[in-house]
């Protein structure tokens, strides 16, 4: 009687084992696609891909301009800001371009070297921008991102999406579908051990 018990009690313990093991191996397959339509698309998009050293030529404060939001067309997603511009000497080439923070702030607003988030108090956006512009002014040199292709003459500060952050992202779906994969593996080398010892 005892011994049915034990057997039943280990045959719930791998069923829970095996479903949790599949159960993180799907949560791994939903996590790769999701990945995979939202952050590698914009990745293999970008044309920035080459890091070089950019050395700042001036940073200049323009006047306000309007920032709308590309999703909505409503009022309340227009909102004035200073326009930052700031153009730099492009080392691998020598050329004089205009930088920007990243992919997005060129297609949100070109002409403004930093685009930033709506917020409610117009000095606080004035102020970091300010800011920026005397950061670029005290750092003259710093690395950042050009197009070798030739397609895009602009250079950028940072890319939204870069290498490691891409890996970093593939990192946590690996692991779970790596120890899901364990998981199985070792219900199933229990199984067998089970029915190997009872055959015998």
């Amino acid at each position: 009687m005892l011994g049915k018990k034990l057997v039943t009690a280990q045959k719930r313990g791998e069923t829970r084992a095996l479903c949790l093991g599949l159960g993180m191996v799907a949560c791994s397959m939903m996590m790769y696609f999701f990945i995979g339509i939202t952050i590698v698309p914009f990745y293999t998009k970008s044309v920035w891909t080459t890091e070089t050293v950019c050395k700042v030529l001036k940073a200049n404060i323009k006047d306000k301009v309007f920032c709308s939001n590309s999703k909505s067309s409503e009022d309340e997603e227009i909102f004035p800001y200073p326009c930052l511009q700031v153009w730099v000497n492009l080392t691998a080439s020598g050329q004089e371009v205009m930088l920007y923070q990243t992919e997005d702030t060129l297609e949100r607003n070109p002409k403004c070297s930093y685009v930033p988030d709506k917020l409610e108090n117009s000095k606080e956006v004035k102020a970091r921008i300010e800011t920026i512009a005397s950061n670029f002014k005290k750092y003259q040199t710093f690395p950042c991102y050009y197009d070798p292709g030739g397609t895009q003459t602009s250079v950028i500060l940072s890319r939204l999406y870069p290498s490691k952050g891409l890996l970093f992202a593939f990192l946590w779906p690996t692991l779970m579908f790596t120890g899901g994969c364990l998981i199985i593996v070792l219900v199933k080398i229990s199984q067998y051990v089970s029915v190997l010892s009872a055959w015998q």
